[in-house]
């Protein structure tokens, strides 16, 4: 089983997925150290990045979370997956680049889920400001809440409300496991 776990800069991503890698003994791959340079050039002077910016950097994380799906491996990935179309690159890779309008019918895999950390965004500017040596400056969060399209029913999705504990998360994200449990 593979989780991405997603939402927008500054809700706990990285902290959340290292803490439930320890926890669930799974491997976890940081989104952001899948960016191409430009991308984190382009952030840290403050500017936000557009889809075209995104679509290597998706595409990416695509071959990293199909080849542990493909090797029947439990792993963590963080990704923002802001919008419906990025969360189906993450899924279908250059077939969803291609055809966007096709590719948004097609279901998550059965293997493949999103935990969506969400909060209001005075928390997480808060958490932003607060946070050292992140390339990603606070100013570019309210972007990020513009373009956030939240997942819907059909995308095998857990939200997960980040003024919880990350224990408490923990124990959300453990009983959807046991959930899927024959």
């Amino acid at each position: 089983m593979i989780y991405i776990i997603m939402g927008v800069s500054g809700c706990g991503k990285s902290s959340f997925g290292t803490f439930l890698s320890g926890k669930l003994g799974w491997p976890f791959y940081e989104g952001d150290d899948f960016h191409p340079q430009e991308n984190i050039e382009k952030m840290a002077r403050g500017e936000p990045l557009t889809d075209q910016d995104r679509l290597p950097w998706l595409l990416r994380l695509h071959e990293v979370i199909e080849r542990e799906r493909r090797s029947g491996s439990d792993a963590l990935v963080a990704c923002s997956a802001l919008k419906r179309l990025y969360r189906q690159i993450l899924l279908h890779g250059s077939t969803a680049a291609a055809a966007p309008t096709v590719c948004s019918h097609h279901h998550a895999s059965p293997e493949v889920f999103f935990l969506y950390l969400h909060g209001d965004y005075k928390l997480i500017h808060q958490r932003m400001v607060a946070r050292q040596g992140h390339y990603m400056k606070a100013d570019l969060l309210r972007s990020q809440f513009e373009i956030l399209e939240p997942p819907s029913d059909d995308e095998n999705a857990l939200a997960l409300d980040i003024r919880k504990s990350p224990l408490e998360m923990m124990l959300e994200v453990e009983k959807h496991i046991d959930s899927l449990k024959p």
